[in-house]
């Protein structure tokens, strides 16, 4: 079982994430490797909205290869290079999660592990 952890005594999270995730029992724990937008065909866009499809195509892909969905992710790291896309960045996560509220650390980085990634998330999903 999850639940998710808002106490009142702290302010309220201000966005889609939650402050803490309780996993009381859980019989798979799935570790999700920063997953970064190259295609299946080896491209990567130089936009970030496409990047961020990807990414996250990639991260529901891997959740239902393990028989879990968006609403077992208990926890994401997410490393954008642009903190001016930081908006566009929450509205496709928005979207993604579908009001699920995961514990979330997002992380603004000078660059990633290839020039042409603008984003990389990795994640934590337990059932």
């Amino acid at each position: 079982m999850i639940q998710l952890l808002n106490p009142k005594t702290i302010s309220a999270p201000n966005g889609t994430y939650s402050h803490g995730v309780l996993v009381t029992e859980a019989s798979k724990f799935l570790v999700i490797s920063g997953q970064v937008a190259i295609k299946s065909d080896g491209t990567v866009s130089d936009s970030l909205i496409e990047q961020c499809e990807v990414v996250w195509g990639n991260i529901v892909a891997i959740l239902e290869e393990s028989g879990m969905s968006i609403k077992n992710l208990i926890k994401i790291n997410s490393y954008l290079t642009n903190p001016q896309q930081i908006k566009t960045f929450i509205e496709i996560r928005a979207k993604y999660l579908q009001g699920h509220c995961p514990a979330s650390t997002l992380i603004v980085v000078s660059a990633l592990a290839d020039p042409r990634f603008l984003i990389e998330i990795e994640g934590y999903a337990s059932i």
